[in-house]
């Protein structure tokens, strides 16, 4: 097993596990989009990660697994369950095995396949992480006036398009970024359908942190039926938005660009994404950001 041993201790009946806490799809501490990590899990029940993982309340939290084909294999849980595949914990979960394996590349196995993320250093220190994502699978949405009701504002633009990559997402284009900051949904018509919410708008993009990037863009994320009303950064999502993007013209294939989430909620997040092939056949999607480690500890589970 390539993951690190970590402390275990067991005192009577109590179980108790080391655990770090990362902001990820940001470099500043206390902004992005916050992921427990358990970096043992051997032994724990799915009904334990769950409670675990609503005890936290962060949007995922993480359990590193044994795996022979990979330098670990991660369980995703939302409060909500589990999920096959999400964004900022696999990129969380690269960030801390590159920094205690002192690996470039790690192979993360999940439950949609497995996930390859090549990390970036200046000298020893982790400054960059990208993850080549499952690709997705997409098709019109048909719920589309239930949706425009749960959200209140209209659709504007490109088509209201489901994908998946493990977790659904419909894209819904708003027509400005102060339509899209003032929107206020009906979480309980949102949580009826079952199905994450990505709303998104161009926006400049900040070329100086990243001059690879050709265009900005907003977005927030829904997803109460997963026990998340907001989500502050969803890669899962961004790799299908560059997609989206793509296939209708808006940028070319191979292209990045920035995603600006979270602000609204006060967790600002910064995701990279860019989608390479045709409109036919995409032949690779990735997603990249930052994170920061800001708190170990231990945690007593039972």
């Amino acid at each position: 097993m390539r993951v690190p041993e970590m402390s275990l201790w067991t005192r009577d009946d109590e179980l108790v596990r080391s655990f770090l806490i990362a902001d990820v799809f940001t470099g500043t501490p206390l902004e992005g989009n916050q992921l427990g990590i358990f970096p043992d899990g051997r032994g724990l029940s799915d009904d334990l990660m769950l409670m675990t993982t609503r005890e936290l309340n962060f949007s995922e939290t993480v359990f590193f697994l044994p795996a022979p084909d990979a330098d670990a294999r991660i369980r995703i849980f939302t409060p909500g369950g589990e999920l096959p595949f999400a964004g900022h914990p696999t990129l969380g979960s690269a960030w801390v095995l590159g920094e205690m394996l002192g690996l470039d590349r790690i192979a993360l196995r999940t439950g949609a396949g497995i996930v390859p993320v090549e990390l970036e250093r200046d000298g020893e220190q982790i400054v960059f992480g990208r993850m080549s994502q499952p690709v997705p699978q997409w098709m019109l949405y048909d719920r589309v006036t239930e949706l425009r009701e749960a959200l209140g504002a209209k659709e504007y633009g490109l088509p209201v398009e489901v994908y998946d990559n493990g977790p659904r997402h419909v894209y819904v284009e708003l027509a400005s970024e102060a339509e899209l900051n003032a929107l206020a949904p009906d979480m309980a018509a949102l949580t009826d359908l079952g199905i994450g919410v990505s709303c998104f708008t161009q926006a400049p993009a900040d070329r100086a942190q990243v001059p690879q990037t050709t265009t900005g863009w907003v977005a927030r994320m829904f997803a109460p039926y997963a026990g998340i009303p907001e989500d502050p950064a969803t890669g899962s999502a961004a790799g299908p938005l560059a997609v989206h993007l793509a296939r209708h013209g808006r940028i070319g294939f191979g292209e990045q660009i920035e995603i600006r989430q979270g602000e609204r909620i006060r967790r600002p997040s910064v995701l990279y994404a860019s989608a390479d092939g045709s409109a036919d056949e995409i032949e690779r999607v990735t997603v990249g950001g930052r994170a920061v480690v800001v708190a170990r500890g231990d945690y007593r589970l039972t």
